[in-house]
């Protein structure tokens, strides 16, 4: 798979969803589609629940979501665990916005986030902490390849409330 770019139209997707009614959606799934035309979608990958670094990516969204909101935006988070993990993580931490359930990581491949990683002298597929900012139009306005989870909702709050299509 070539690496996606900016400027690009984002690949399509319709996941399982859980706290969907955050943003006002209901129904089981989100799917890209669902915002076309209408809000910017911050599509993060991390690579699993109710671990360090990802609970704190995901509570610096959490904290900032009402100024996501105020600028037309939604989030989405994206990993390979199950709703059921997913509905863990979002009680444990308070989070207010959906997580979605790429449990095969069809859709992280599509997005360039599911790459070859090294742990411990073993090599393995796995999701690699990864964010992209799609505009109303489709098109992805910007990628973070490799993200240091903290402060990163800052910096894509910037980048969203910069943005004018």
């Amino acid at each position: 798979m070539a690496e996606i770019k900016e400027g690009a139209r984002a690949p399509q997707f319709a996941l399982p969803a859980v706290n969907l009614g955050k943003i006002g959606m209901s129904g089981d799934k989100a799917s890209l589609k669902d915002f076309k035309d209408e809000k910017i979608v911050v599509l993060y990958f991390y690579p699993r629940d109710n671990t360090s670094g990802c609970t704190v990516e995901a509570t610096g969204f959490r904290d900032l979501k009402g100024q996501f909101t105020r600028n037309g935006a939604v989030i989405l988070g994206v990993s390979t665990d199950d709703l059921p993990s997913h509905e863990s993580f979002i009680d444990k931490n308070k989070l207010n916005f959906p997580l979605l359930a790429d449990e095969g990581g069809k859709v992280a491949e599509k997005y360039g986030a599911w790459k070859e990683k090294k742990m411990y002298g073993k090599t393995f597929m796995g999701m690699v902490r990864s964010t992209f900012v799609i505009g109303r139009a489709g098109k992805i306005a910007r990628i973070w390849p490799k993200v240091s989870p903290e402060g990163h909702a800052a910096e894509v709050l910037e980048v969203v409330k910069s943005m004018k299509d």
